[in-house]
C-alpha cells in the first residue's frame, strides 16, 4: 500500500461485479460518513454467478490490484461470488490488507424464523462456496435452509429494470414457490439483490415474511477494522468518492447515479472507466 498519503486518509476500496456492490458501498457512506471511498465496479465481465471459479479469481484479483494501486488502506469484496471464490486467496496473498467479505445472512434468518424454515437467494456460484456451506452446516440441524438461486436478477439491477413488470414476473417465479414451501425469512445472498427488495416486498405482500440483507452487518464489521487497524478518518475529515469500471462511459454514468440514491450530500470524482483512462 505504498502511497504519499497517510493511512488514516487513504480511500476503502469496495469491489464488485457491477452495480450490486453500491448497496454496501451505500450503507459504509452513511455508516462512517468520513471516510472516503472508492468503488470499483467491474461491469465489462458481470455477472460472476455463472462464470467460472478461475474466471472470478482473476476478475477479482484484477480489480484488488487496480484498488491498491489507487492506495486503499482496506478492501470490501462487496460481491458474494467474489467472496466466496476469492477471500482467502486475497487474505493469503495481500496479508497487509484489510479484507471485508460478504456472506448471506444466515445467522440472523436462522435466529429469528418462527416457521423454521428459512431461504436463501443467491448466485449458483455463491451457494457452491465452502463459505456459504460452512454457515449453513451449522443452522442445519435447526432450520430448514432452502437455497435457490435468482435467474436473472443480476441482469435486470444492471439493466436499471428492477421496478419493471417483467421483474416482478421474474421475482414472483422464484420467491412465491419459496413462501409456499413455508419460508417467513429471505435472504438476499447477492449485493444486487438488495435493489429488488421492493419488487420482492411487492411479491411477499401481506404474508409475514421478511426480508434480510448483509449491507448493515458489514458496515459494522469495516468500522471494527478501521479501529482495530488504526485507520479509521479523523474527526471532521472531509470525504472523497470516486468510481472506476472496466466497462465504458456510459455505465460509469450510471454507476454514479445509482450511488447518489442514497442520502450522500458529496458530490462524486469520476474515476477511470477503462484500463488507464
Amino acid at each position: 500500500m505504498a502511497n504519499s498519503q497517510q493511512p488514516k486518509t487513504m480511500s476503502i476500496g469496495v469491489f464488485d461485479s457491477g452495480m450490486g456492490g453500491l448497496s454496501v458501498w451505500q450503507e459504509i457512506a452513511i455508516a462512517l460518513p468520513e471516510e472516503s471511498l472508492i468503488f470499483f465496479g467491474d461491469g465489462l465481465n458481470c455477472p460472476y454467478g455463472s462464470k467460472s471459479r478461475e474466471q472470478v479469481l482473476g476478475y477479482t484479483v484484477n480489480g484488488v490490484e487496480k484498488l491498491l494501486a489507487e492506495g486503499c488502506k482496506m478492501i470490501v469484496i462487496a460481491c458474494n461470488t467474489a467472496t466466496a471464490v476469492a477471500i482467502d486467496y486475497l487474505r493469503s496473498h495481500y496479508p497487509d490488507v484489510p479484507f471485508v467479505g460478504l456472506e448471506p445472512a444466515v445467522k440472523p434468518a436462522a435466529l429469528s424464523t418462527k416457521s423454521g424454515t428459512v431461504a436463501v437467494l443467491a448466485t449458483a456460484r455463491s451457494l457452491e462456496g465452502e463459505l456459504f456451506q460452512h454457515t449453513s452446516a451449522l443452522y442445519a440441524d435447526k432450520v430448514n435452509i432452502i437455497k435457490a438461486v435468482g435467474e436473472g436478477f443480476v441482469e435486470l439491477v444492471e439493466r436499471g429494470e428492477e421496478n419493471t413488470p417483467q421483474a416482478f414476473e421474474a421475482v414472483r417465479g422464484v420467491v412465491e414457490p419459496l413462501i409456499a414451501a413455508g419460508a417467513d425469512r429471505i435472504v438476499l445472498g447477492c449485493t444486487h439483490y438488495p435493489f429488488l427488495r421492493q419488487t420482492i416486498e411487492r411479491v411477499i405482500g401481506e404474508r409475514d415474511v421478511e426480508v434480510i440483507d448483509s449491507g448493515s452487518a458489514v458496515s459494522r464489521r469495516v468500522a471494527q477494522l478501521l479501529d482495530m487497524y488504526g485507520l479509521r478518518a479523523e474527526s471532521g475529515s472531509e470525504p472523497r468518492y470516486e468510481f472506476m469500471t472496466l466497462a465504458d462511459d456510459d455505465y460509469l454514468d450510471r454507476l454514479i447515479f445509482r450511488a447518489y440514491g442514497c442520502d450522500c450530500e458529496e458530490e462524486a470524482e469520476e474515476g477511470d472507466s477503462t484500463e488507464e483512462r
